[in-house]
């Protein structure tokens, strides 16, 4: 969840590596520190807050060095406070290492190193690292020669990793080794750049876009020695591996504001254009009702992973368990296949019964989410020990296939979002419930479970979706903006939402406490009266999402029991008049579409109600507290 960057070349390091924080700064900002090599010794610069405490402490501290690291923190180990920084230091102060991950070992290392004589400054499971580095750097130079790798420094490091047990990733420098750095990956993300005669690490892609395009992802246990010369990679025994970078088809401009106030905003409004690219990228316009010549859908899955499918198993966190929930709906309405929906971090430890002919999705927008890595590496290995009864039909959805996701899976669906800056996912979440449409649609053309005319129907509805988005921001942003001054004292929010929109509820619920830290919560309308009715009086608004279709009246029989109990109603409909028009405070009007459709823009006025809200609070939209945009860690 930390951020890492790194960079050895011949321009000065310390801004690029200032800048790369930047990009960074959305997996975690407690703190965040630096250091370069210059003159034979380790510079070293923490701060505590956020990046822009870093860079006031080392604008008077300019230094020419060509090789550093860098680290912005998402706290684990230790409270967020200037000695807990990375990067972290051995005693003599020669070695310095930043880590994203846990070390999950250290307890006994550090026991260990400290009945050595070693001392520790901070509370981190990090600061092992440098004291062993150290320590197997000293005994390299005692050989004389005779190691088994022709930098000490490496080979330091590499003995180091292999006394390591969890998920991590590392970057190192030592003053003894100036034209070396030395980064590690064990399940936690990094990506070398190959820029002209220099190169790069970070653990996102947007810390180094600027530099380059040409990109080395690390694999699990490799760990790799970045010289002016060139980059080595091994595994974690030393064995020389051949890799070869490759081109990102990315724009620098993607990771900029462009005008908007905050990311968050700017994602919302590129809404519009993700659900074109996935409705031109997986959707055929040449198709029409009853041509058997043409497939409706075109996702480039092999067929193999589609036949006689029985059951469908989805492990996802966060937001994109909400967008699961929404394809669960949709595979078992439109495909006809029972489809569950498990939390990754509760299926690693009580996974369901093996079952056969069962498909497994995992979902995470940034294809690096520890949880759902792990739940769908174990179920791999589940499923290779039975076959062939439980062959393994796995299957991805994410924003970035060239991700661990994309690599420890055949097959992906690439929700093609682009780069998302902003902490709470906006436009991601959309990506992801088209993909589940993509899916769901092709598996109910080619079960035949939806009649041709069916299909041209849902697939000329979602072809309306873009503008439809683009009126509604359009007409009801500012509305929402204005609606928000009533809630400035507010510490409570119910959303209610039934069948396809009751993950809408709980993704309203979801955007509104992760940004404006008020207490929300997305409930199922009918079970208000089963026991959260309780809570409601005059303080508490409930927002109801009340779309044509099936439960319709339900939700606004469930939303008329709230308003018997003084609650201020906010309703989420295009119904302006009749019981609607009578029961509700405040309407946000959404486009009337089919109720199957209606998630996609039933979302939009709740991203912008949390949004302005907390803007309005004049909290950070963009890095709220405590939270990271890419979950690396259990």
């Amino acid at each position: 969840m930390c951020g890492i960057v790194g960079y050895i070349g011949t321009q000065a390091a310390t801004e690029i590596l200032l800048a790369g924080l930047e990009k960074l700064e959305y997996r975690g900002y407690d703190s965040a520190g630096l250091a370069t090599i210059w003159e034979g010794e380790v510079n070293c610069v923490r701060a505590k807050g956020k990046l822009h405490n870093l860079r006031s402490k080392v604008e008077n501290l300019e230094t020419p060095a060509p090789i550093g690291i860098g680290h912005t923190r998402w706290a684990t180990h230790g409270k967020p406070e200037e000695y807990n920084a990375h990067p972290h230091m051995n005693t003599a102060m020669r070695v310095a290492v930043v880590q994203n991950g846990i070390v999950e070992n250290y307890r006994e290392l550090r026991e260990e190193l400290k009945s050595q004589g070693y001392e520790f400054l901070s509370d981190t499971d990090t600061e092992v690292i440098p004291h062993l580095i150290a320590q197997f750097l000293k005994e390299e130079k005692a050989l004389g020669g005779e190691s088994n790798f022709d930098s000490p420094f490496f080979e330091a490091v590499r003995k180091t990793v292999n006394q390591l047990t969890g998920a991590f990733a590392l970057a190192v420098v030592c003053a003894d080794y100036p034209d070396e750095l030395i980064v590690v990956r064990q399940q936690a993300p990094l990506v070398i750049g190959f820029g002209q005669g220099e190169f790069f690490c970070a653990s996102d892609t947007p810390a180094i876009l600027s530099h380059t395009r040409a990109v080395l992802p690390l694999d699990n246990g490799e760990i790799a020695r970045l010289t002016p010369l060139g980059v080595e990679v091994y595994d974690f025994n030393a064995r020389r591996l051949k890799k070869h970078p490759r081109m990102l088809n990315m724009n620098p401009m993607m990771v900029e504001k462009q005008g908007f106030k905050h990311f968050m905003l700017k994602e919302i409004y590129e809404q519009p254009g993700v659900v074109r690219d996935c409705l031109e990228a997986y959707f055929n316009s040449d198709w029409i009702a009853n041509d058997s010549n043409v497939a409706p859908i075109n996702l480039g899955l092999p067929p193999e992973i589609y036949n006689d499918v029985e059951q469908i198993q989805i492990v996802a966190c966060g937001t994109s368990w909400h967008a699961a929930l929404i394809g669960k709906y949709l595979l078992e309405h439109l495909a006809q296949i029972p489809t569950q929906v498990h939390y990754a971090s509760e299926f690693r430890y009580a996974p369901s019964p093996l079952t056969p002919n069962t498909l497994i999705i995992g979902v995470t927008q940034s294809g690096e989410t520890a949880d759902t890595l792990a739940a769908l590496e174990m179920e791999k290995e589940r499923r290779k020990e039975q076959q062939p009864k439980f062959q393994a039909r796995l299957l991805g959805i994410t924003n970035r296939p060239e991700s661990s996701l994309g690599r420890m899976l055949p097959n992906i669906i690439n929700t093609l979002a682009g780069i998302e800056i902003g902490v709470a996912a906006t436009k991601t979440f959309v990506a992801q419930v088209m993909a589940f449409y993509a899916l769901a649609l092709d598996l109910a053309y080619l079960r035949k479970t939806v009649s041709s005319a069916k299909l041209q129907e849902i697939i000329n509805g979602l072809r309306q979706i873009p503008g439809e988005i683009e009126g509604l921001l359009e007409t009801q942003e500012k509305y929402i903006e204005e609606l928000v001054h009533e809630f400035n004292e507010t510490k409570d929010f119910i959303f209610l939402g039934r069948g396809i929109n009751f993950p809408i509820a709980l993704e309203g619920a979801l955007k509104l406490k992760e940004i404006s830290y008020i207490h929300a919560e997305g409930y199922p309308a009918g079970e208000m009266k089963h026991g959260p009715i309780a809570l409601l009086d005059e303080k508490v608004p409930v927002v109801a999402i009340a779309m044509p279709g099936t439960v319709y009246e339900k939700v606004i029989s469930n939303a008329q029991e709230a308003k018997a109990r003084d609650s201020r109603l906010i309703g989420v409909t295009p119904i302006r008049d009749g019981e609607a028009g009578d029961i509700f405070n405040d309407l946000i009007p959404v486009p009337a579409v089919d109720e199957l459709l209606s998630p996609i823009l039933a979302v939009i006025p709740l991203q912008l109600l949390a949004y302005h809200i907390a803007a309005r609070r004049g909290l950070d939209v963009d890095q709220p507290r405590n939270l990271a945009k890419s979950v690396t860690v259990e």
